[in-house]
């Protein structure tokens, strides 16, 4: 007598799921930057200056740097979220720096040099609203942590 059996499907949590959308958009953020057409004035698209006339959608100022770091958000959102911990973290840490980032748009001379990410008003606002966001997700969709800092069963 054989028995099959059914591969088991392994149970995500809220926080994954969070972890993996957020990961997957920031890989589609990432490629969508590097799509003449999607991104307006692409041939003056620069590898990181505030000279970079490039923008996701008509809006948002991009550059290579920033293409790369939306790719590498993405790719580390995907790996993380195998794990609630990991998703947790991912979301806490990527809310403060896009927080950290927002603050950093708000306090440069976009003229300068300083502003090699390169961000516009645009991308303050998204990243004020990533920064919240994020944090959000990984506050809410974890409040079933158990005291001892282990994910409750």
């Amino acid at each position: 007598m054989t028995t099959t059996t059914r591969p088991t499907r392994s149970y995500r949590r809220p926080v994954q799921v969070a972890a993996s959308v957020v990961g997957l958009i920031f890989l589609l953020v990432g490629i969508l930057g590097f799509i003449p057409g999607i991104t307006t004035h692409y041939g003056t698209m620069e590898f990181a200056a505030h000279h970079s006339q490039a923008k996701l959608l008509g809006l948002f100022q991009v550059s290579i740097l920033h293409n790369l770091v939306h790719l590498l958000f993405g790719v580390a959102g995907l790996a993380l979220a195998r794990t609630a911990s990991g998703a947790r973290t991912y979301l806490l840490a990527g809310g403060a720096i896009y927080l950290v980032l927002w603050l950093y748009g708000l306090l440069i001379d976009r003229n300068s040099a300083a502003n090699f990410v390169p961000v516009n008003t645009a991308d303050n606002w998204l990243h004020l609203l990533l920064g919240l966001g994020m944090i959000a997700l990984g506050v809410l969709l974890t409040r079933d942590r158990a005291p001892a800092g282990r994910m409750a069963p």
